[in-house]
């Protein structure tokens, strides 16, 4: 069965370049770091969940809500293929069940906060916000885009932030959750302008409040689609030949 049903919707992707050696103790078992033109990323990204449903059911009032996560990008090879996914250092939504269904079933890395986001329309132009308050301050990620879609090109950029198809959990040292996420190819809008405004030190920890004074490499607004999240599996790593004998 479906772990999860929902449309992604409008998701803001801030990416930055980092070190590989910041995300060696976050990285699962049996994954390594999936770099891009020798570039190793973290992105910051905001969207929205709509019509979310969990195990085929909808939850009253945990159907449409916002979601802001920081995340790096993995590989995984697996019957003669790499598997690329992320890894997620914090995942932050407005509603307490998401947060307890994900971390307990998933051991994922969820928080409670509140949150709210914004839509601004125009002729030519699109505004999208999404705001977190932590510790009586609201963080803000903003962007500006133009209202026409476009294709996301193949071997560029923005198709390694956002066509990754799994999940990768770090549970322990040897252990690793895996599930599968299937979407159609996204379409992008153009970026015209954007603000960031984040704590990130309070938020992700000392090993990213580097980020509070760091560029964004890039910056992009992928207009989503219909996502199904596939159950998780288990993945345990083979001991080594001398812990055999």
């Amino acid at each position: 069965m479906n772990f999860l049903k929902a449309e992604w919707k409008n998701l803001a992707l801030f990416n930055y370049e980092v070190d590989a050696e910041i995300l060696e103790k976050y990285l699962p078992a049996g994954t390594e770091i999936d770099i891009w033109n020798n570039k190793c990323y973290v992105s910051l990204v905001g969207f929205m969940f709509k019509n979310t449903k969990v195990l085929g059911l909808k939850v009253p009032f945990h159907v449409d809500f916002e979601e802001v996560n920081l995340r790096f990008y993995v590989k995984r090879f697996e019957n003669g293929e790499w598997k690329r996914g992320v890894v997620f250092i914090k995942e932050i939504v407005p509603k307490k069940a998401i947060t307890f269904i994900a971390n307990t079933l998933y051991q994922e890395h969820y928080e409670t906060q509140k949150m709210r986001h914004e839509i601004i329309e125009n002729k030519n132009t699109n505004t999208f916000i999404y705001q977190w308050k932590n510790d009586k301050k609201w963080n803000t990620i903003q962007l500006e885009t133009a209202n026409v879609l476009k294709e996301i090109e193949v071997d560029s950029e923005a198709e390694f932030i956002t066509e990754h198809y799994f999940g990768y959990t770090k549970i322990d040292e040897e252990t690793t959750f895996e599930y599968e996420v299937q979407h159609l190819r996204w379409e992008q809008l153009e970026v015209l302008n954007h603000h960031i405004e984040i704590d990130f030190e309070k938020i992700y920890g000392n090993d990213f409040g580097f980020l509070q004074d760091a560029k964004p490499t890039s910056v992009f607004l992928a207009k989503g689609s219909k996502i199904t999240v596939k159950n998780k599996r288990k993945l345990q790593s083979i001991p080594a030949l001398e812990e055999m004998y």
